[in-house]
Protein backbone atom coordinates (compact mmCIF):
# COMPACT_ATOMS: atom_id res chain seq x y z
CA UNK A 1 0.00 0.00 0.00
CA UNK A 2 0.92 3.83 -0.42
CA UNK A 3 -2.02 5.86 0.44
CA UNK A 4 -4.09 6.35 4.03
CA UNK A 5 -6.43 4.39 2.59
CA UNK A 6 -4.13 1.49 2.79
CA UNK A 7 -3.65 1.41 5.80
CA UNK A 8 -6.23 -0.35 7.44
CA UNK A 9 -5.78 -3.15 5.52
CA UNK A 10 -2.27 -3.25 5.81
CA UNK A 11 -2.73 -3.64 9.43
CA UNK A 12 -5.41 -6.28 9.02
CA UNK A 13 -3.16 -8.32 6.48
CA UNK A 14 -0.73 -10.93 7.76
CA UNK A 15 2.44 -9.56 6.15
CA UNK A 16 1.78 -5.91 5.13
CA UNK A 17 4.12 -4.02 2.13
CA UNK A 18 4.55 -0.69 1.59
CA UNK A 19 7.01 1.62 -0.55
CA UNK A 20 8.98 3.75 0.79
CA UNK A 21 7.61 7.30 -0.66
CA UNK A 22 4.17 6.02 0.83
CA UNK A 23 2.20 7.89 3.13
CA UNK A 24 3.43 7.68 6.86
CA UNK A 25 -0.02 5.72 8.00
CA UNK A 26 0.64 3.35 5.18
CA UNK A 27 4.60 2.65 6.54
CA UNK A 28 3.69 2.72 10.33
CA UNK A 29 1.09 -0.20 9.18
CA UNK A 30 3.13 -2.15 7.08
CA UNK A 31 5.14 -5.44 8.45
CA UNK A 32 7.56 -4.23 5.72
CA UNK A 33 8.93 -1.50 3.82
CA UNK A 34 10.45 -1.88 0.65
CA UNK A 35 13.10 1.04 0.54
CA UNK A 36 14.55 1.37 -2.96
CA UNK A 37 10.43 0.11 -4.02
CA UNK A 38 11.83 -2.66 -6.08
CA UNK A 39 9.44 -5.38 -5.76
CA UNK A 40 12.02 -8.11 -6.31
CA UNK A 41 13.41 -7.26 -2.98
CA UNK A 42 10.06 -9.23 -2.10
CA UNK A 43 11.59 -12.66 -3.26
CA UNK A 44 14.75 -12.06 -1.11
CA UNK A 45 13.26 -10.92 2.33
CA UNK A 46 10.99 -14.14 1.68
CA UNK A 47 14.18 -16.25 1.39
CA UNK A 48 16.07 -14.82 4.09
CA UNK A 49 12.79 -15.02 6.51
CA UNK A 50 12.76 -18.78 5.54
CA UNK A 51 16.31 -19.18 6.58
CA UNK A 52 15.89 -17.73 9.39
CA UNK A 53 13.00 -19.94 10.31
CA UNK A 54 14.75 -22.89 9.50
CA UNK A 55 17.94 -21.61 11.89
CA UNK A 56 15.69 -21.19 14.73
CA UNK A 57 13.95 -24.62 14.31
CA UNK A 58 17.43 -26.30 14.44
CA UNK A 59 18.55 -24.17 17.28
CA UNK A 60 15.38 -25.58 19.36
CA UNK A 61 16.36 -28.55 18.14
CA UNK A 62 19.46 -28.72 19.40
CA UNK A 63 18.97 -26.75 22.48
CA UNK A 64 15.89 -29.83 23.56
CA UNK A 65 18.01 -32.75 22.30
CA UNK A 66 20.77 -31.72 24.76
CA UNK A 67 18.57 -30.76 27.37
CA UNK A 68 16.65 -34.04 26.62
CA UNK A 69 20.55 -35.88 27.20
CA UNK A 70 23.05 -34.11 29.80
CA UNK A 71 20.10 -33.41 32.35
CA UNK A 72 19.56 -36.98 33.07
CA UNK A 73 22.87 -37.88 32.62
CA UNK A 74 24.50 -35.13 34.98
CA UNK A 75 21.51 -35.94 37.88
CA UNK A 76 22.44 -39.32 37.65
CA UNK A 77 25.71 -38.48 38.27
CA UNK A 78 27.87 -39.70 35.71
CA UNK A 79 29.03 -36.07 34.95
CA UNK A 80 31.07 -34.18 37.50
CA UNK A 81 29.86 -30.54 37.75
CA UNK A 82 32.95 -29.64 35.73
CA UNK A 83 31.87 -31.77 32.62
CA UNK A 84 28.51 -30.61 32.74
CA UNK A 85 29.13 -26.57 32.40
CA UNK A 86 31.62 -27.53 29.59
CA UNK A 87 28.78 -29.45 27.76
CA UNK A 88 26.15 -26.82 28.64
CA UNK A 89 29.09 -24.12 26.90
CA UNK A 90 29.43 -26.28 24.21
CA UNK A 91 25.62 -26.54 23.46
CA UNK A 92 25.48 -22.35 23.58
CA UNK A 93 28.77 -22.63 20.99
CA UNK A 94 26.43 -24.79 18.41
CA UNK A 95 23.22 -22.79 18.77
CA UNK A 96 25.37 -19.22 18.57
CA UNK A 97 27.66 -20.99 15.66
CA UNK A 98 23.84 -22.34 13.58
CA UNK A 99 22.74 -18.76 14.22
CA UNK A 100 25.94 -17.09 12.53
CA UNK A 101 25.76 -19.27 9.95
CA UNK A 102 22.84 -16.72 8.04
CA UNK A 103 25.46 -14.20 7.91
CA UNK A 104 27.65 -16.07 4.87
CA UNK A 105 24.44 -18.42 3.75
CA UNK A 106 23.71 -17.39 -0.09
CA UNK A 107 19.89 -16.74 0.45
Amino acid sequence: GDGINDAPALAKATIGVSLSDASQVAIQSAQVVLLDGKLGKLETAHRISTATLQTIRQNLFWAFAYNIVAIPIAALGFLTPMWGALFMAFSDVVVIGNSLRLRWRRV
